[in-house]
Protein backbone atom coordinates (compact mmCIF):
# COMPACT_ATOMS: atom_id res chain seq x y z
CA UNK A 1 0.00 0.00 0.00
CA UNK A 2 2.87 2.36 0.80
CA UNK A 3 4.42 1.75 -2.65
CA UNK A 4 1.05 2.37 -4.30
CA UNK A 5 0.51 5.61 -2.36
CA UNK A 6 4.00 6.93 -3.14
CA UNK A 7 3.68 6.04 -6.84
CA UNK A 8 0.45 8.00 -7.28
CA UNK A 9 1.47 10.87 -4.97
CA UNK A 10 4.82 11.66 -6.56
CA UNK A 11 4.51 10.02 -9.97
CA UNK A 12 2.04 12.31 -11.83
CA UNK A 13 3.62 15.65 -10.69
CA UNK A 14 7.08 14.35 -11.55
CA UNK A 15 5.77 13.17 -14.91
CA UNK A 16 4.46 16.65 -15.77
CA UNK A 17 7.79 18.22 -14.83
CA UNK A 18 9.70 15.66 -16.89
CA UNK A 19 7.67 16.37 -20.04
CA UNK A 20 9.37 19.77 -20.24
CA UNK A 21 12.85 18.23 -20.27
CA UNK A 22 12.86 16.06 -23.39
CA UNK A 23 13.07 17.25 -26.99
CA UNK A 24 9.50 17.17 -28.42
CA UNK A 25 10.44 15.30 -31.62
CA UNK A 26 11.95 12.41 -29.66
CA UNK A 27 8.94 12.25 -27.36
CA UNK A 28 6.40 12.16 -30.21
CA UNK A 29 8.43 9.53 -32.06
CA UNK A 30 8.46 7.39 -28.90
CA UNK A 31 4.66 7.67 -28.76
CA UNK A 32 4.52 6.47 -32.36
CA UNK A 33 6.72 3.48 -31.50
CA UNK A 34 4.41 2.70 -28.57
CA UNK A 35 1.46 2.76 -30.96
CA UNK A 36 3.22 0.35 -33.30
CA UNK A 37 3.68 -2.13 -30.45
CA UNK A 38 -0.10 -2.03 -29.92
CA UNK A 39 -0.64 -2.68 -33.64
CA UNK A 40 1.69 -5.69 -33.59
CA UNK A 41 -0.12 -6.96 -30.50
CA UNK A 42 -3.43 -6.72 -32.36
CA UNK A 43 -2.02 -8.64 -35.33
CA UNK A 44 -0.73 -11.38 -33.01
CA UNK A 45 -4.11 -11.68 -31.29
CA UNK A 46 -5.87 -11.91 -34.67
CA UNK A 47 -3.49 -14.72 -35.63
CA UNK A 48 -4.38 -16.63 -32.47
CA UNK A 49 -8.10 -16.00 -33.01
CA UNK A 50 -7.91 -17.45 -36.52
CA UNK A 51 -6.15 -20.52 -35.13
CA UNK A 52 -9.33 -21.09 -33.08
CA UNK A 53 -11.59 -20.57 -36.08
CA UNK A 54 -12.64 -17.09 -34.95
CA UNK A 55 -12.65 -14.09 -37.27
CA UNK A 56 -12.51 -10.61 -35.79
CA UNK A 57 -12.19 -7.53 -38.05
CA UNK A 58 -9.00 -5.52 -37.60
CA UNK A 59 -10.93 -2.42 -36.55
CA UNK A 60 -12.81 -4.35 -33.85
CA UNK A 61 -9.69 -6.12 -32.58
CA UNK A 62 -7.89 -2.77 -32.42
CA UNK A 63 -10.75 -1.16 -30.49
CA UNK A 64 -10.83 -3.97 -27.94
CA UNK A 65 -7.04 -3.88 -27.53
CA UNK A 66 -7.10 -0.11 -26.93
CA UNK A 67 -9.80 -0.55 -24.29
CA UNK A 68 -7.64 -3.22 -22.63
CA UNK A 69 -4.69 -0.81 -22.72
CA UNK A 70 -6.87 1.82 -21.03
CA UNK A 71 -7.69 -0.52 -18.15
CA UNK A 72 -4.03 -1.52 -17.87
CA UNK A 73 -3.26 2.06 -16.85
CA UNK A 74 -4.87 1.68 -13.41
CA UNK A 75 -5.22 -2.05 -12.73
CA UNK A 76 -2.49 -4.07 -11.03
CA UNK A 77 0.56 -4.97 -13.09
CA UNK A 78 0.51 -4.46 -16.85
CA UNK A 79 -1.94 -7.25 -17.70
CA UNK A 80 -5.07 -6.19 -15.77
CA UNK A 81 -6.77 -5.00 -18.94
CA UNK A 82 -6.85 -8.58 -20.21
CA UNK A 83 -9.99 -9.10 -18.13
CA UNK A 84 -11.82 -6.48 -20.19
CA UNK A 85 -10.29 -7.85 -23.37
CA UNK A 86 -11.59 -11.32 -22.50
CA UNK A 87 -15.02 -9.87 -21.71
CA UNK A 88 -15.31 -8.17 -25.11
CA UNK A 89 -13.84 -11.19 -26.89
CA UNK A 90 -16.55 -13.40 -25.37
CA UNK A 91 -19.23 -10.98 -26.58
CA UNK A 92 -18.05 -11.41 -30.16
CA UNK A 93 -19.32 -14.99 -30.44
CA UNK A 94 -22.25 -17.06 -29.24
CA UNK A 95 -20.87 -20.53 -29.87
CA UNK A 96 -17.17 -20.19 -28.90
CA UNK A 97 -17.15 -17.90 -25.89
CA UNK A 98 -14.69 -20.10 -23.97
CA UNK A 99 -12.34 -20.33 -26.94
CA UNK A 100 -12.49 -16.54 -27.43
CA UNK A 101 -11.52 -15.93 -23.81
CA UNK A 102 -8.71 -18.48 -24.06
CA UNK A 103 -7.22 -16.59 -27.03
CA UNK A 104 -6.64 -13.61 -24.71
CA UNK A 105 -4.92 -15.86 -22.16
CA UNK A 106 -2.83 -17.53 -24.87
CA UNK A 107 -1.88 -14.20 -26.43
CA UNK A 108 -0.69 -12.82 -23.08
CA UNK A 109 1.14 -16.02 -22.18
CA UNK A 110 3.05 -16.10 -25.48
CA UNK A 111 3.79 -12.38 -25.29
CA UNK A 112 5.20 -12.56 -21.76
CA UNK A 113 7.15 -15.75 -22.42
CA UNK A 114 8.67 -14.26 -25.57
CA UNK A 115 9.69 -11.12 -23.67
CA UNK A 116 11.36 -13.33 -21.05
CA UNK A 117 13.10 -15.27 -23.82
CA UNK A 118 14.23 -11.98 -25.36
CA UNK A 119 15.68 -10.86 -22.02
CA UNK A 120 17.44 -14.18 -21.38
CA UNK A 121 18.99 -14.21 -24.86
CA UNK A 122 20.27 -10.65 -24.43
CA UNK A 123 21.84 -11.56 -21.07
CA UNK A 124 24.51 -13.56 -22.90
CA UNK A 125 26.31 -10.62 -24.58
CA UNK A 126 25.79 -8.58 -21.38
CA UNK A 127 27.35 -11.06 -18.97
CA UNK A 128 30.03 -8.60 -17.84
CA UNK A 129 27.48 -5.88 -17.10
CA UNK A 130 25.09 -8.16 -15.21
CA UNK A 131 27.87 -9.68 -13.09
CA UNK A 132 29.35 -6.29 -12.20
CA UNK A 133 26.76 -5.43 -9.58
CA UNK A 134 25.01 -7.55 -6.97
CA UNK A 135 21.67 -5.87 -7.69
CA UNK A 136 21.87 -6.79 -11.37
CA UNK A 137 22.78 -10.36 -10.46
CA UNK A 138 19.65 -10.65 -8.31
CA UNK A 139 17.43 -9.22 -11.08
CA UNK A 140 19.01 -11.62 -13.60
CA UNK A 141 18.33 -14.57 -11.29
CA UNK A 142 14.71 -13.45 -10.90
CA UNK A 143 14.30 -13.22 -14.69
CA UNK A 144 15.87 -16.65 -15.11
CA UNK A 145 13.42 -18.10 -12.59
CA UNK A 146 10.47 -16.40 -14.29
CA UNK A 147 11.59 -17.75 -17.66
CA UNK A 148 11.91 -21.31 -16.34
CA UNK A 149 8.50 -21.10 -14.66
CA UNK A 150 6.95 -19.56 -17.77
CA UNK A 151 8.41 -22.27 -19.99
CA UNK A 152 6.93 -25.01 -17.82
CA UNK A 153 3.56 -23.25 -17.69
CA UNK A 154 3.53 -22.64 -21.46
CA UNK A 155 4.40 -26.27 -22.13
CA UNK A 156 1.63 -27.55 -19.87
CA UNK A 157 -0.90 -25.11 -21.35
CA UNK A 158 -0.16 -25.88 -25.00
CA UNK A 159 0.92 -29.51 -24.93
CA UNK A 160 -0.20 -30.85 -21.56
CA UNK A 161 1.22 -33.98 -20.05
CA UNK A 162 -0.59 -34.16 -16.71
CA UNK A 163 -3.50 -36.22 -18.05
CA UNK A 164 -1.06 -38.59 -19.78
CA UNK A 165 0.67 -39.34 -16.50
CA UNK A 166 -2.57 -39.34 -14.51
CA UNK A 167 -5.38 -40.90 -16.59
CA UNK A 168 -8.08 -39.94 -14.07
CA UNK A 169 -7.24 -36.22 -14.25
CA UNK A 170 -9.85 -35.39 -16.91
CA UNK A 171 -12.56 -37.36 -15.08
CA UNK A 172 -11.88 -35.44 -11.88
CA UNK A 173 -11.84 -32.16 -13.80
CA UNK A 174 -15.38 -32.77 -15.08
CA UNK A 175 -16.68 -33.25 -11.54
CA UNK A 176 -15.62 -29.87 -10.17
CA UNK A 177 -17.82 -26.77 -10.62
CA UNK A 178 -17.47 -25.35 -14.15
CA UNK A 179 -15.31 -28.35 -14.97
CA UNK A 180 -16.70 -28.50 -18.50
CA UNK A 181 -15.55 -24.90 -19.11
CA UNK A 182 -12.08 -25.71 -17.80
CA UNK A 183 -11.91 -28.77 -20.04
CA UNK A 184 -12.91 -26.72 -23.10
CA UNK A 185 -10.27 -24.16 -22.15
CA UNK A 186 -7.60 -26.85 -21.98
CA UNK A 187 -8.68 -28.28 -25.32
CA UNK A 188 -8.55 -24.81 -26.86
CA UNK A 189 -4.97 -24.37 -25.65
CA UNK A 190 -4.01 -27.85 -26.90
CA UNK A 191 -5.54 -27.03 -30.29
CA UNK A 192 -3.25 -24.02 -30.60
CA UNK A 193 -0.28 -26.14 -29.49
CA UNK A 194 -0.97 -28.49 -32.39
CA UNK A 195 -0.28 -25.67 -34.84
CA UNK A 196 3.48 -25.06 -34.58
CA UNK A 197 3.59 -22.80 -37.63
CA UNK A 198 1.10 -20.39 -36.08
CA UNK A 199 3.01 -20.50 -32.80
CA UNK A 200 6.29 -19.76 -34.60
CA UNK A 201 4.74 -16.76 -36.39
CA UNK A 202 3.35 -15.47 -33.11
CA UNK A 203 6.80 -15.70 -31.49
CA UNK A 204 8.45 -13.89 -34.43
CA UNK A 205 5.83 -11.14 -34.26
CA UNK A 206 6.41 -10.87 -30.51
CA UNK A 207 10.15 -10.50 -31.03
CA UNK A 208 9.50 -7.59 -33.40
CA UNK A 209 7.19 -6.06 -30.79
CA UNK A 210 9.89 -6.44 -28.12
CA UNK A 211 12.42 -4.72 -30.38
CA UNK A 212 10.08 -1.74 -30.82
CA UNK A 213 9.70 -1.52 -27.02
CA UNK A 214 13.47 -1.17 -26.61
CA UNK A 215 13.69 1.33 -29.49
CA UNK A 216 11.08 3.46 -27.71
CA UNK A 217 13.33 3.72 -24.65
CA UNK A 218 16.42 4.35 -26.77
CA UNK A 219 14.60 7.21 -28.49
CA UNK A 220 13.67 8.74 -25.14
CA UNK A 221 17.23 8.29 -23.84
CA UNK A 222 18.56 10.11 -26.88
CA UNK A 223 16.02 12.90 -26.33
CA UNK A 224 17.29 13.27 -22.76
CA UNK A 225 20.92 13.28 -24.03
CA UNK A 226 21.73 10.14 -22.03
CA UNK A 227 24.66 8.01 -23.09
CA UNK A 228 23.50 4.42 -22.65
CA UNK A 229 24.75 1.42 -24.62
CA UNK A 230 22.08 0.07 -26.96
CA UNK A 231 23.25 -3.45 -26.09
CA UNK A 232 22.66 -2.77 -22.40
CA UNK A 233 19.20 -1.33 -23.09
CA UNK A 234 18.23 -4.42 -25.09
CA UNK A 235 18.75 -6.38 -21.86
CA UNK A 236 17.56 -3.95 -19.19
CA UNK A 237 14.28 -2.86 -20.81
CA UNK A 238 12.77 -6.35 -21.33
CA UNK A 239 13.88 -7.40 -17.85
CA UNK A 240 12.08 -4.45 -16.29
CA UNK A 241 8.97 -4.91 -18.44
CA UNK A 242 8.69 -8.54 -17.34
CA UNK A 243 9.01 -7.74 -13.63
CA UNK A 244 6.64 -4.75 -13.75
CA UNK A 245 4.04 -7.01 -15.39
CA UNK A 246 3.64 -8.73 -12.00
CA UNK A 247 0.46 -7.56 -10.19
CA UNK A 248 2.15 -5.41 -7.53
CA UNK A 249 1.09 -1.81 -8.27
CA UNK A 250 -1.34 -0.18 -10.74
CA UNK A 251 0.23 -0.37 -14.20
CA UNK A 252 3.52 -1.34 -12.54
CA UNK A 253 3.95 2.30 -11.47
CA UNK A 254 6.68 2.59 -8.85
CA UNK A 255 8.06 -0.89 -9.50
CA UNK A 256 9.14 0.07 -13.01
CA UNK A 257 10.63 3.40 -11.87
CA UNK A 258 12.56 1.82 -9.00
CA UNK A 259 14.01 -0.80 -11.35
CA UNK A 260 15.15 1.77 -13.90
CA UNK A 261 16.85 3.81 -11.19
CA UNK A 262 18.42 0.69 -9.71
CA UNK A 263 19.70 -0.80 -12.97
CA UNK A 264 20.78 2.34 -14.83
CA UNK A 265 22.68 3.83 -11.89
CA UNK A 266 25.18 0.96 -11.61
CA UNK A 267 28.84 2.01 -12.17
CA UNK A 268 29.22 0.52 -15.67
CA UNK A 269 26.22 2.55 -16.96
CA UNK A 270 26.33 5.46 -14.49
CA UNK A 271 23.11 7.27 -15.36
CA UNK A 272 22.01 9.81 -12.72
CA UNK A 273 19.05 8.56 -10.72
CA UNK A 274 16.89 11.55 -11.65
CA UNK A 275 17.59 10.93 -15.36
CA UNK A 276 16.74 7.24 -15.00
CA UNK A 277 13.47 8.20 -13.30
CA UNK A 278 12.71 10.70 -16.08
CA UNK A 279 13.30 8.02 -18.73
CA UNK A 280 10.84 5.67 -17.08
CA UNK A 281 8.19 8.35 -16.54
CA UNK A 282 8.41 9.54 -20.14
CA UNK A 283 7.84 6.01 -21.40
CA UNK A 284 4.87 5.82 -19.04
CA UNK A 285 3.57 9.10 -20.48
CA UNK A 286 3.59 7.53 -23.95
CA UNK A 287 1.61 4.62 -22.58
CA UNK A 288 -0.85 7.03 -20.93
CA UNK A 289 -1.43 8.75 -24.26
CA UNK A 290 -2.65 5.51 -25.81
CA UNK A 291 -4.59 4.76 -22.62
CA UNK A 292 -6.43 8.04 -23.16
CA UNK A 293 -7.24 6.97 -26.71
CA UNK A 294 -8.42 3.63 -25.31
CA UNK A 295 -10.61 5.45 -22.78
CA UNK A 296 -12.34 7.38 -25.56
CA UNK A 297 -12.84 4.15 -27.52
CA UNK A 298 -14.29 2.53 -24.37
CA UNK A 299 -16.85 5.34 -23.97
CA UNK A 300 -17.83 4.95 -27.62
CA UNK A 301 -18.14 1.15 -27.33
CA UNK A 302 -20.27 1.41 -24.19
CA UNK A 303 -22.58 3.95 -25.81
CA UNK A 304 -22.93 1.93 -29.02
CA UNK A 305 -23.51 -1.40 -27.27
CA UNK A 306 -26.02 0.17 -24.91
CA UNK A 307 -28.01 1.44 -27.89
CA UNK A 308 -27.81 -1.98 -29.54
CA UNK A 309 -29.11 -3.67 -26.36
CA UNK A 310 -31.99 -1.19 -26.14
CA UNK A 311 -32.84 -1.80 -29.81
CA UNK A 312 -32.75 -5.57 -29.34
CA UNK A 313 -35.00 -5.29 -26.30
CA UNK A 314 -37.51 -3.15 -28.21
CA UNK A 315 -37.56 -5.57 -31.13
CA UNK A 316 -38.06 -8.49 -28.72
CA UNK A 317 -41.04 -6.78 -27.06
CA UNK A 318 -42.62 -6.21 -30.48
Amino acid sequence: WQRWEMAWTYGPPELLRTLGVIEPAHFFFSILLMGLTIVLGVLRWQMILRAQGLELPLSRATSISLVAHFFNSFLLGSTGGDLMKAYYAARETHHKKTEAVVTVFTDRLIGLWTMLLFAVLMMVPNRQLLSSDRRLVLVAILIGGMFATGTVFLSLALWGGVSQQWPNARALLRRIPKGDVLERSLESCRDFGRKPQVLARAVILSMALNTLCVLQFLTLADGLSLTISALAMFTIVPMIICISALPITPSGLGVRENLFVLMLSVPLIHVPQTSALSLSLLAYAGSLFWSLVGGLVYLFLREREHLEEVTDADEGSV
